[in-house]
């Protein structure tokens, strides 16, 4: 029998991504349920083919405007925030892949994982921000929460079988995005379109910029030490431009295990959907005599000093995560907007971070309050227009 699964960001990037792993696993999943933004050809497209029985749209006249199609297809339609909520614990469908970029992923996360299904996880934030609300509600619900981020993917894969105690150090790679070898006097004048293109990865917009400062790789550590109940100390990034390798495990003895791959993230994402089973993906196999060299560096924190402060945040914990990443959703769009420059992104999220003072984020609510704080607080940092 098909398992049925639930799409949180059905027309993004991992969503299309996983529509195509569910299209290549030749009737292994069936589509339950779809959120989408304000995509509607797209999500328009993804009903047709694959006839969900609910689909969620951001907006009510978004979703006024799909509920023709849908009734056709036999699907019922929600918005906002709860419509999202409903797709995340559609009666019957066992997996939920959480696909929805940023704070706005959280809260239908955290209703998938306490309706206690396999959460097949893209959005990182959901662990910046509420790791420890997370992990509570998992253990309370039975939920598996399985990352589909490739270099946490990498992580899950070479832990299988090692006891906590021979474990020593885990390590994320990162690509270094499109500015790793500009030169720092440069990096003043890049562009938001110099920042979108991403030497390997095809991926959102935001993510994109994230990986241009290296942001992405900071909260990845946070979302790691979560995921595997890691110790700050105990966590480690190298820049790797060759994106074969996604992540390096040492063990007590001095060994270190590698998970390679293509740099697509259909390969994770069929992991997380098949686990603990793997089918072919059909996917191209990486060469390794093409690559010819695999290079590893540490990471420079002049080039990427958005780096540290994510450190800082890993380290400290407590409400810090939560301002850090408030804090780099507002650069991050004012960057996209055009109104700061890439300097500005560090220069607005080290306004929020620095002066900033953990305290308890053990609720929804005490998450959403310190989110929206340190959002007023990156808005007021921002050039007046």
């Amino acid at each position: 029998m098909s398992r049925a699964i639930a799409i949180l960001g059905s027309t993004g990037s991992i969503g299309r991504s996983a529509l195509d792993v569910v299209d290549r696993m030749g009737g292994a999943f069936r589509v339950a349920a779809l959120a989408a933004g304000s995509n509607l050809e797209a999500l328009a497209g993804q009903i047709e083919k694959y006839r969900p029985r609910l689909v969620s749209v951001g907006a009510r006249r978004d979703a006024e405007r799909i509920r023709g199609l849908a009734r056709r297809s036999g699907a019922s339609v929600a918005w906002g925030p709860e419509g999202a909520a409903e797709v995340a614990r559609t009666e019957g469908a066992d997996t939920v892949v959480a696909a929805i970029t940023g704070m706005s992923g959280f809260a239908p996360t955290l209703e998938a994982v306490k309706a206690g299904r396999r959460v097949a996880l893209a959005n990182k934030e959901s662990l910046v921000v509420g790791g420890a609300l997370l992990r509570r509600e998992a253990a309370r619900s039975g939920a598996r929460i399985i990352p589909v981020d490739s270099e946490h993917s990498g992580v899950f894969q070479c832990l299988a079988g090692i006891e906590r105690r021979h474990l020593r150090r885990v390590i994320l790679t990162a690509s270094g995005g499109p500015f790793l070898k500009t030169p720092l006097a440069e990096l003043r004048r890049k562009t938001a379109a110099e920042a979108l293109r991403h030497p390997r990865w095809v991926m959102g917009r935001k993510v994109t910029v994230d990986s241009a400062t290296m942001m992405n790789k900071g909260l990845e550590l946070i979302e790691a030490r979560w995921l595997f109940d890691l110790e700050p100390s105990e966590l480690e990034v190298l820049v790797h431009p060759q994106c074969a390798v996604h992540a390096l495990v040492e063990t007590a003895d001095g060994s270190l295990l590698a998970q390679l791959g293509p740099a697509d993230m259909r390969l994770p994402i069929q992991y997380a959907l098949t686990w603990p089973e793997r089918r072919d993906s059909g996917l191209a196999r990486l060469d390794l005599g093409a690559l010819r060299k695999l290079e590893f560096r540490p990471v420079d924190e002049r080039r990427y000093p958005l780096f540290p402060l994510a450190r800082r945040a890993l380290r400290e914990g407590g409400s810090l995560p939560v301002a850090l990443n408030a804090a780099n959703e507002v650069a991050v769009a004012a960057f996209l907007e055009g109104r700061i420059a890439f300097p500005g992104l560090h220069a607005v999220v080290a306004a929020v971070v620095e002066p900033h003072r953990p305290r308890p984020a053990d609720s929804i609510e005490a998450i959403r309050d310190i989110d929206a704080e340190a959002r007023r607080e990156a808005r007021r940092a921002l050039p007046r227009r």
